[in-house]
């Protein structure tokens, strides 16, 4: 019966639109990643054609040396699974068990030019941030991440703003390839951000957004107490001198998290509070750990759950690296056949 079902799903895979996306495996998934990307995975998959990865080759031109790579690998996996991401409804897998992904990236590099690559925003802002250590993957990232996207003919990239120059790269080099060997093979990804309604969720630090290496996330597997200590040392100011008056960006940031976890009736009781004068700093935080941890809690149950589970994550992890192959070998050995690649 299950393999009945397996096979129902991949024919009505067939004429859905195919859609790539992937994360670094360098810290825990938090409630930025969740409301900014997983979620709308979750929906995703369930109408798309969806590769979702770890990419553990990407995350090495940042950490070159991380501890423990492969523990780092196998949390986000376990998150992915936690939050809802199917392995019979999308294609989930590890970067470096589809070979085919650094033979594409080698011959994209071809035709790729160092000073295109050069003035690239990611790569001047990874230079100024660690200048100890500019080493020739943090210049070629955006090909891996064309190679990473077209070896599986995508449409739709899910990206946030700072990936939007990398994912234009990746149509370049679509389109170059395509232009050189006189072919179409290519189609060209476009950005898909989901819509307007997407909420950026914002760091407790009082500006920009929540990320893994900033210190100001609330990550999935966050204890209660952990999940209390961060709120409550959240930016705040010394409370509004008039009513009605717009909160300043610290403020507004744990009104958008509440926005995400709490009741409507929640919310508005404070804002109202705020646009009152009334409101106590202390109140909305307590408030808001109970209601974050509320939300977080069956996630990070499952997270521990399936963390257990090696055998589960084994046959996902294979089935995972099968379905990536199986649609990359089919690029690769069409792409050797249009360089001009034969066997004797």
């Amino acid at each position: 019966m299950r393999g009945f079902f397996l096979q129902k799903h991949k024919n009505t895979m067939e004429n859905k639109q195919i859609v790539v996306s992937g994360i670094r495996p360098t810290g825990n998934l938090h409630l930025g990643n969740y409301f900014g990307a997983v979620k709308n995975f979750i929906k995703m998959q369930e109408n798309e054609k969806c590769f979702f990865f770890i990419a553990d080759y990407h995350s090495l031109t940042t950490h070159p040396t991380p501890n423990d790579l492969h523990g780092n690998v196998k949390q986000v996996l376990v998150e992915y699974l936690a939050a809802g991401l199917n392995p019979e409804k999308a294609t989930i897998y590890i970067q470096s068990d589809v070979p085919e992904v650094t033979e594409l990236y080698l011959l994209l590099n071809m035709n790729a030019y160092i000073g295109e690559l050069e003035r690239t925003t990611s790569f001047k802002d990874k230079v100024r941030k660690q200048p100890e250590n500019i080493n020739a993957g943090l210049l070629t990232y955006p090909v891996l991440m064309a190679a990473d996207i077209i070896i599986h003919k995508a449409i739709k990239v899910p990206v946030g703003k700072d990936q939007e120059q990398n994912l234009e790269m990746a149509r370049k080099f679509a389109k170059r390839f395509n232009r050189m060997y006189k072919t179409d093979f290519f189609p060209e990804p476009y950005p898909y951000n989901f819509g307007d309604k997407l909420i950026k969720i914002p760091g407790l630090d009082g500006s920009g957004k929540m990320g893994k290496s900033e210190g100001n996330a609330i990550n999935l597997i966050d204890d209660e107490k952990t999940i209390h200590k961060k709120i409550m040392r959240a930016v705040t100011d010394s409370g509004p001198t008039e009513k009605n008056q717009t909160p300043p960006e610290p403020i507004q940031n744990l009104f958008t998290l509440m926005q995400v976890v709490s009741d409507k009736s929640t919310l508005d009781y404070f804002v109202d509070k705020y646009k009152n004068c009334d409101i106590r700093y202390g109140d909305l935080k307590k408030q808001l750990s109970e209601d974050v941890n509320k939300f977080v809690a069956p996630l990070r149950d499952k997270i521990n759950e399936i963390k257990k589970d090696d055998e589960y994550l084994k046959k996902v992890v294979k089935t995972g690296a099968d379905k990536a192959r199986e649609s990359a070998s089919k690029t690769i050995s069409e792409v050797r056949k249009i360089i001009g690649f034969k066997s004797f």
